[in-house]
C-alpha cells in the first residue's frame, strides 16, 4: 500500500514512517529535502501549496496528516491535502488531534486542531482522527517542558492548571495506535481517543519524574496566575519561548482523559506504562 506521511520529520512522524515503512510503500514529505532511509522515500512539498500537494499524493492509498501549527497556514494546508486527496483518489486520511476539543472552554491550540480535523474531513475522503493526550517522549514540547520544570527548580510556585487531570500515552504507543489503522476499515470516518493507562494530574506527573530523577521537588499551588503570567514564567524556568508556551499553557486547562477507548480493541497493544515511557524518554537525554 502507498502511504504519505506529512509532517514526516516530526517528534512521531519520523518513528511513525519507520513502523509504516516495515509493510508499506513509504512516502515522508518535508519542506527541505532529506536523506532516503528506513526503507521510506523523501519527498519535498509545502502543504499549503495545491501543487506540491497533488505531486507527493500521486498514487497514494493513505495519507497521514501530522502538521501542527497555529493559525491560517495550518487551516489551508488541511484543506489542500483534503482536496489533493479527493483528486488523487485517496481511501483514508489520517489525523493526530488532541484530547480534550470538546470542552466549551477551548484554549486557542485545541480550537486549531479541532478546526483542522474539520477541513481535513471536508470532502469524500473519510478520515480516521486519533485524539492524544500528551505524548510522552524525548521531543515531546509537553513533556520536556514539564522534565525541564523538575530538573531546574528545587521548589516550585505553579500555577492551578497542575491539578488538571490528563492521560498521558508513550510515544511508542502512539505510533503504534496510528500504524495499526492503516487501512483498517473499521476506523473510516471515526474519531477516536488515545491515552496510556492512567489517569493523572500534572502534580502527580511531575513527582512521578522527580522520583525517576532522583529528586523531591516542593510544589505549591497558587490560584492567581493567569495563562499570560504562566507562560512568562514557563519561559523564564525552562528551554521554552514564551510564544510557545502560552498556547501550550491555555491547553493544560483542559482535562485530556480518554472517553471512547474502542482503538484498544481494533489496534490491541499492550499499553505502556507512565513510568517505563518516561524512563525510555529520559535514558537517552
Amino acid at each position: 500500500m502507498r502511504v504519505v506521511v506529512f509532517g514526516a520529520t516530526g517528534t512521531i512522524g519520523r518513528p511513525l514512517v519507520d513502523a509504516l515503512a516495515e509493510e508499506h510503500d513509504v512516502v515522508a514529505v518535508s519542506r527541505h529535502e532529506q536523506p532516503d532511509a528506513g526503507g521510506a522515500t523523501w519527498a519535498v512539498a509545502d502543504a499549503t501549496d495545491d501543487g506540491s500537494v497533488g505531486r507527493v499524493l500521486d498514487g497514494a492509498e493513505v495519507v497521514y496528516y501530522l502538521v501542527h501549527s497555529l493559525g491560517a497556514a495550518d487551516l489551508k494546508a488541511a484543506e489542500a491535502t483534503a482536496r489533493g486527496g479527493e483528486r488523487a483518489g485517496v481511501r483514508q486520511l489520517v489525523y493526530l488531534g488532541g484530547l480534550g476539543d470538546d470542552s466549551p472552554d477551548l484554549s486557542a491550540h485545541l480550537r486549531s486542531r479541532r478546526e483542522t480535523a474539520r477541513r481535513l474531513a471536508s470532502t469524500s475522503v473519510p478520515v480516521t482522527t486519533l485524539r492524544a493526550a500528551m505524548v510522552v517522549g524525548r521531543g515531546s514540547a509537553a513533556f520536556e517542558t514539564i522534565v525541564s520544570l523538575v530538573d531546574r527548580l528545587p521548589a516550585m510556585v505553579t500555577p492551578r492548571w497542575v491539578s488538571t487531570r490528563t492521560q498521558p500515552v508513550a510515544l511508542s504507543d502512539v505510533v503504534a495506535y496510528l500504524a495499526g489503522v492503516c487501512g483498517l476499515e473499521q476506523t473510516l470516518g471515526e474519531e477516536l481517543d488515545v491515552g496510556g493507562p492512567e489517569v493523572m494530574t500534572y502534580r502527580e506527573m511531575m513527582e512521578r519524574i522527580a522520583r525517576l530523577r532522583g529528586k523531591r521537588p516542593f510544589i505549591f499551588e497558587v490560584p492567581l496566575l493567569t495563562p499570560y503570567l504562566s507562560s512568562l514564567w514557563l519561559h523564564l524556568v525552562t528551554p521554552v519561548k514564551a510564544g510557545i508556551a502560552r498556547p501550550l499553557i491555555e491547553g493544560l486547562r483542559n482535562e485530556t482523559i480518554a472517553r471512547d477507548e474502542r482503538i484498544r480493541d481494533l489496534v490491541p497493544i499492550e499499553p505502556t506504562s507512565f513510568d517505563d515511557a518516561a524512563r525510555e524518554a529520559l535514558a537517552v537525554r
